[in-house]
């Protein structure tokens, strides 16, 4: 039997704790007794976790990690406070320095690198440890373990990090888990001295769960709206492109095309922006936020299209998901896209732009014929994919 811990920051709504739960449901526990680490015992999330594992308690200052300053210094963590201020602070001036919009990473980072000797260490040893969310510090630095694994869920060469700092990191494991061939390049562009680390395994997926959550009932207008409906499921950000997304309806509207809406499933820290932009738009009766939703597959299943707006993925959950319930997918053409789907096979590859992503909508807007073909190759693809699992046992000992 061997002894396993998964750590990761929570279990709020999102495409990687929706793959982090189907690894655990899929989990090989009759070798392996795991230990779940969530940094905040917090999120919508936590209710669908199993008890097939053990969840070990929250330690407190790895839960500063999902709180804002104010929070922390309500907790008396005054130290970790003032990291958490110096590393919003150093990473705003390295972003003005270097012309980067997106400092998210860079501020991630610096966050660590300065609260790391005020951060306990867990006393347990492992066989395996895996840390299954960027940035990898807690496993690489704070657990014991015979072998440790890093997971990679995102496009980093599309992301502005402290190679350095990361290189640093990296090193202290023994494999990467890339969730796609594409990812695996991307990252190695970036990363190129790690080649021999990299391994490649795909998000689980649990088709029969999925088209069993997608047939409960829904609120709301979009199931009874006659409208040429889109659905986005994503986290209000940057990297989602939901901005490019209302400008995209904007002009498919400006073409005539005014019976289609857009619906987004999804929060973050972009809201604002969005809404604002839905204004000035003038599309507050045609783009609609629909917020956090627990379950968000009975709003795929309700789309004409299922579109994927994004300027960069490792894997979005979410497209797949949308496969398996036979819909149409348009995604744009981030890099690592072409692990995503098969171009006018199971899912459209449209250019990543504004204007590229209303024509990919008007193509198959316009093109019943084509619809029908890709959803009935989604339809009849197997997109389970619990055998990846032996990929991830293979390297445990």
């Amino acid at each position: 039997m061997r002894n396993i811990l998964i750590a990761s920051f929570d279990m709020e709504v999102g495409g990687v704790e929706r793959s982090l739960i189907s690894l655990l449901e899929n989990f090989d526990y009759f070798n392996n007794k795991v230990d779940l680490m969530l940094y905040r015992h917090s999120g919508d999330f936590m209710n669908l976790l199993a008890d097939k594992h053990e969840l070990l308690s929250e330690v407190k200052e790895y839960a500063t990690y999902r709180k804002s300053i104010k929070e922390i210094l309500k907790d008396k963590l005054y130290m970790l406070a003032i990291t958490r201020i110096l590393a919003n602070l150093n990473s705003r001036i390295i972003g003005k320095i270097k012309n980067i919009d997106e400092i998210g990473y860079i501020q991630m980072q610096r966050m660590w690198k300065y609260a790391l000797p005020l951060l306990p260490k867990l006393n347990k040893e492992y066989d395996v440890a895996i840390s299954y969310l960027w940035p990898h510090y807690f496993v690489s630095e704070k657990v014991q373990a015979k072998r440790k694994i890093a997971w990679v869920h995102t496009d980093y060469s599309t992301i502005e990090t402290d190679i350095d700092m990361d290189l640093k990191m990296w090193n202290k494991f023994n494999y990467i888990i890339a969730v796609s061939e594409e990812c695996k390049n991307a990252f190695l562009k970036k990363y190129p001295s790690l080649k021999n680390k990299v391994k490649v395994m795909e998000n689980i997926t649990s088709p029969d769960f999925i088209r069993g959550m997608a047939s409960e009932n829904i609120e709301g207008n979009i199931k009874n709206d006659n409208s040429f409906k889109l659905v986005s499921v994503a986290r209000l950000s940057y990297a989602k492109g939901i901005d490019n997304a209302v400008r995209a309806l904007r002009l498919l509207h400006n073409r005539g095309l005014t019976n289609i809406k857009w619906y987004v499933v999804g929060y973050g820290g972009d809201e604002e922006i969005i809404r604002n932009l839905i204004k000035e738009n003038n599309l507050e009766d045609s783009f609609i936020l629909l917020g956090k939703k627990i379950n968000p597959y009975p709003y795929i299943n309700v789309a004409d299209i299922y579109v994927q707006p994004s300027r960069y993925e490792g894997k979005a959950v979410t497209v797949g998901e949308a496969q398996i319930l036979g819909k149409p997918v348009v995604i744009t053409n981030y890099t690592t896209a072409k692990s995503q789907v098969r171009d006018n096979v199971d899912g459209y590859v449209c250019k990543l732009s504004i204007e590229g992503i209303a024509e990919g909508i008007e193509k198959l807007y316009k093109d019943k014929s084509l619809r029908i073909k890709l959803s009935d190759n989604c339809k009849n693809t197997d997109y389970s994919n619990s055998s990846e699992l032996q990929k991830l046992y293979s390297i445990f000992n």
